[in-house]
C-alpha cells in the first residue's frame, strides 16, 4: 500500500474554504458582449494574452455559433473555430474563496484566465493551432436542458489567477468537422463570495455550487486533472488520493490521503451508460517511468494497475453491481472486487461510486497463464484467452463471427472480441488456435452426440462455472445476460485446458431495473429472452443446449438447492442487501442531492421509488419473490440432497465446499461419531467409500475429477446425512 500525504492544497484547504462560503454571484454571462474573430493564418499566436490588443475584433453579443437557436452572434456555418475575449472587473479579492466556470460547447475548448489555461476538453497543443479540428463530438448542454460542464478553481490552487483589477477570459472553441452543422461558444464565469453583500450579478436559475460535505463512512476518492475535462479516451494525466481510515472509521474530507496517492491516467467509459450525466471511468494507476504499469495494492487487494470508477446513476439502489460480485465470488468464482465511495474530481463532488478491478489476466484476478505475443507452439498456444460476447459501441472489434447463429427464433450472428490479449497484440497462429478451439466446441453442442461424457461438451468446457453463470443471470434475470458483457476465458493445457464461463460483469440492469423485455417482471426464464425481444444482440444458443442434457440439468438443480440452503437463503440476501442500504444511508442522501433522480425515471427504471429506502425495499422484494419462483420452476432434479434423520443438533460441518483437494467433514453438537462417508458422482456410481472413527476427518479428493457429488454422511447411531459437494 502506498503511504504518500497528500500537498495541503489538495485536501485541507477544500472543506476549510467552503466553510467560508456565504453564496454565489456571477462575473461574466455568455449573453454579455464580447470581443471575437474567426481566426485565420495571420491570427497572432499570442491573442489569449492580457498585452494583446483586440480593437481590430468584432464586438458582438454571446454565445456564438452556427444560428442553431443558443447563439447570440451568428459566425459563418464553415467556420472551424472561434475565438472570444472578454474583459471584466474584480473589486476586490479579499472576500473571493473560488471561482467557477461553466462552459457550454460544440466540440472541443480552451479557456485562459489572464494568459493561463485554466480548462479544457478535446482539443491538444499550447495552444493549438486555429484550424485544428477537436477530437472530440460534444454536444452542448443548456439549450436542450442539460448542464455544462463546471470547473471549480479555489485560493491556493495553481490556477487561482483571478486578481484584483482588470481580468482578460480568453476563450477558444472549435468543431470537430469542417462541414458541421453546428457550433456553440457560451462561457460563464461565478465566484463564491464569505461576505453577504452582492457586488455582482445572480447567478443563472441553473446553476448549481460545488456539493460539500465534510465526513464519510466511505473511502472518499479525489482527483485532480487539473481542470482538463475528462474524454471518451484517450487516458488523460491526472492525480488521485483515496482517504480511508479503515473499516467502522470516520474518513474527513481534510485527513491525509493514506489509502493512495499518486498518477494516473483516466477515460471515460462505457457504452450504454457513456451518456449518463454521471460518468464511469476507467483509470490506470502510474509511476514515474510512463513506460512501465505501476501496480499498486488498494484496500489490501492484491496488486494491479487497471481499475474502473462505475457510476451507479441507474440503479437507485446502488448496490446492483456489488451484490452480483459478492454473489459470483461466495460461489468460488472470481469476480471484482468492490469498494462503495464517494468521489470529488477537480473539487467538484460526484456521488457515491463503486471503485472496482478491471477484468484482466492477472494472479489476483483471472488467474491463468498470461499469453504473450511469442507463445505459438506446443503448450503455451493454448492459452490463456479472455474473450467476450458484446456491443462494439465502447470501442469493441469482432475478432471474429461463430459459423452458428444465436438461440432460436433470432438467429443472428455471434461475433467474439479478444478482451485479454488484445486483437491488436494477438499473433495471428493464436487468433486461428482460439477461433478453431470455439468453433470446435460450438460444432460439438450441435452435434447429436454433445452429452457423450468423452466427446461432447464436457470435453472443451467448466461444466461448474457454466452452471454459476447460469443461475447468476437467472437469479439476477439480468436483461443483458448471456448476450452482453458476456465473458468466458480459455485455460492453457496444463491448467486444464477447458473454457470457463465468466467472469461476471454489468448487472446493473438486473434485480428488476429493467422496464423492456420482461426485465421487471420475477417470472420468466432470462434463458428465453430470443422469444421475447428477437433481433439486435440476442443470447447465444450455448445455454439452452447445454439444458437439453439432463446431467446438466440435474447438476445446475442441486447446486441451486445448495446455494439456497447456504448462501442464498432469503435471510442472508436480505440481511446483505440491508447491510449496503445502512452503510450507505448518509453517502445516499448526498448522491441523491447531487443527482436529484429519486422519484424520476432514469432509463430503463422498471420502479420509481421517491426515497433510497423505497428503491432498497423494492430490490428486496424482487429478489424474494423471484427466488420463490426459481424454487418452483428450477431445471432439472436433485434426489437425495440435504435429507436424513439428522436434527439440527447434529449438524454436519463440510469445508471448504468447493475444495480443489482436501475436504474436511466435522460433527457438531453431538455425542455420536462419524463412521462411514461415501462420496457418489452424479450417476450414482460410488467413488470413494471411508471409514471413520471420531467426530472430526478430513479425505483427500486430489484423484477425484472436478464435478458435483454427493457425500453422505453416516454416524456410530445410525443416522445419516448427505450434502452436496463440489470438486473444483
Amino acid at each position: 500500500m502506498l503511504r504518500i500525504l497528500l500537498p495541503i492544497s489538495f485536501t485541507v484547504f477544500s472543506f476549510l474554504l467552503y466553510a467560508q462560503i456565504d453564496h454565489w454571484e456571477t462575473v461574466v454571462y455568455d449573453t454579455t458582449t464580447w470581443k471575437y474573430k474567426v481566426p485565420d493564418a495571420t491570427t497572432s499566436s499570442n491573442w489569449f494574452q492580457p498585452s494583446f490588443v483586440d480593437a481590430s475584433w468584432t464586438s458582438g453579443q454571446g454565445g456564438m455559433g452556427f444560428a442553431d437557436g443558443d447563439d447570440g452572434t451568428v459566425i459563418p456555418t464553415s467556420s472551424v473555430s472561434v475565438y472570444m475575449r472578454k474583459t471584466f472587473q474584480i473589486n476586490s479579492l479579499a472576500n473571493i474563496v473560488s471561482f467557477v466556470l461553466n462552459m457550454d460547447y460544440d466540440d472541443g475548448f480552451v479557456v485562459y484566465l489572464n494568459g493561463v489555461e485554466i480548462a479544457r476538453n478535446g482539443l491538444t497543443g499550447t495552444p493549438p493551432t486555429y484550424n485544428q479540428l477537436a477530437s472530440i463530438s460534444h454536444e452542448a448542454a443548456l439549450y436542450q436542458g442539460g448542464y455544462p460542464d463546471q470547473f471549480e478553481v479555489q485560493v491556493g490552487d495553481p490556477n487561482f489567477v483571478l486578481q484584483q483589477g482588470v481580468n482578460v477570459l480568453a476563450v477558444e472553441v472549435h468543431n470537430q468537422t469542417q462541414n458541421s452543422s453546428d457550433l456553440t461558444a457560451r462561457p460563464f464565469v461565478h465566484i463564491s463570495s464569505s461576505v453577504a453583500n452582492t457586488v455582482y450579478y445572480p447567478t443563472p436559475s441553473w446553476f448549481n455550487p460545488p456539493f460539500v460535505f465534510a465526513t464519510s463512512n466511505l473511502p472518499i476518492v479525489k482527483i485532480n486533472t487539473f481542470n482538463v475535462q475528462i474524454p471518451d479516451e484517450p487516458k488523460i494525466d491526472a492525480v488521485m488520493g483515496i482517504i480511508w481510515n479503515g473499516d467502522g472509521q470516520l474518513n474527513n474530507v481534510s485527513d491525509s490521503c493514506m489509502e493512495f496517492y499518486g498518477e494516473i491516467g483516466i477515460e471515460r467509459r462505457g457504452s450504454s451508460s457513456n451518456g449518463f450525466p454521471q460518468a464511469s471511468y476507467g483509470l490506470e494507476t502510474r509511476g514515474p517511468d510512463p513506460t512501465m504499469n505501476y501496480n499498486v495494492s488498494l484496500f489490501d487487494w492484491p496488486a494491479e494497475n487497471d481499475w474502473i470508477l462505475y457510476a451507479p446513476y441507474t440503479d437507485k439502489a446502488l448496490i446492483r453491481n456489488v451484490l452480483t460480485y459478492k454473489l459470483g465470488n461466495d460461489m468460488g468464482n472470481w469476480s471484482p472486487r468492490t469498494k462503495l465511495c464517494e468521489l470529488i474530481v477537480n473539487g467538484e463532488y460526484q456521488g457515491v461510486y463503486v471503485l472496482m478491478e478491471r477484468i484482466k489476466q492477472s494472479p489476483g484476478r483471472v488467474n491463468i497463464n498470461k499469453l504473450e505475443p511469442q507463445d505459438t507452439m506446443n503448450n503455451e498456444l493454448t492459452g490463456g484467452y479472455i474473450l467476450k460476447v458484446d456491443k462494439t459501441t465502447a470501442g469493441g472489434v469482432i475478432a471474429w463471427n461463430s459459423p452458428y447463429t444465436s438461440q432460436a427464433p433470432s438467429n443472428n450472428v455471434i461475433g467474439f472480441q479478444l478482451h485479454d490479449p488484445d486483437l491488436s497484440v494477438l499473433h495471428p497462429t493464436q487468433l486461428t488456435y482460439i477461433q478453431e478451439y470455439i468453433t470446435e466446441w460450438e460444432t460439438v453442442l450441435k452435434s447429436n452426440y454433445f452429452t457423450d461424457p468423452d466427446s461432447g461438451y464436457v470435453k472443451y468446457i467448466d461444466v461448474e462455472s457454466f452452471i454459476d453463470y447460469i443461475l447468476v443471470n437467472e437469479l439476477s434475470k439480468n436483461v443483458d445476460g448471456y448476450r452482453l458483457s458476456a465473458y468466458m476465458y480459455k485455460e492453457r493445457l496444463s491448467e486444464g485446458g477447458k473454457i470457463v464461463a465468466g467472469p461476471l460483469w454489468d448487472f446493473n440492469l438486473a434485480f428488476g431495473n429493467a422496464n423492456y423485455c420482461q426485465g421487471g417482471q420475477t417470472t420468466g426464464w432470462e434463458l428465453d429472452f430470443n422469444a421475447i425481444c428477437p433481433g439486435g444482440w440476442n443470447n447465444p444458443f450455448w445455454y439452452k443446449r447445454l439444458l437439453e442434457d439432463s446431467l446438466f440439468a440435474n447438476q445446475l438443480n442441486c447446486r441451486y438447492q445448495t446455494l439456497r440452503q447456504t448462501d442464498w437463503q432469503d435471510s442472508v440476501l436480505v440481511d446483505y442487501i440491508d447491510s449496503m442500504a445502512l452503510m450507505l444511508s448518509d453517502p445516499a442522501d448526498r448522491h441523491f442531492s447531487r443527482w436529484p433522480i429519486l422519484g424520476t425515471y432514469v432509463w430503463p427504471n422498471n420502479f420509481i421509488g421517491i426515497s433510497y429506502q423505497q428503491e432498497i425495499d423494492y430490490m428486496k422484494n424482487w429478489v424474494l419473490d423471484r427466488l420463490q419462483w426459481l424454487d418452483a420452476n428450477m431445471f432439472g432434479t436433485c434426489p437425495n440432497l440435504q435429507v436424513g434423520e439428522l436434527t439440527k443438533d447434529d449438524e454436519v460441518l463440510v469445508f471448504p465446499n468447493p475444495t480443489s483437494d482436501l475436504v474436511t467433514i466435522s460433527l457438531a453438537n453431538n455425542a455420536n461419531e462419524i463412521e462411514s462417508l461415501t462420496l457418489v458422482n452424479m450417476s450414482g456410481q460410488a467413488l470413494l467409500n471411508e471409514v471413520c472413527q471420531g467426530k472430526k476427518t478430513a479425505i483427500s479428493l486430489q484423484q477425484i475429477p472436478s464435478g458435483f457429488y454427493f457425500l453422505n454422511v453416516r454416524t456410530s447411531n445410525g443416522t445419516h446425512f448427505t450434502t452436496k459437494l463440489v470438486k473444483r
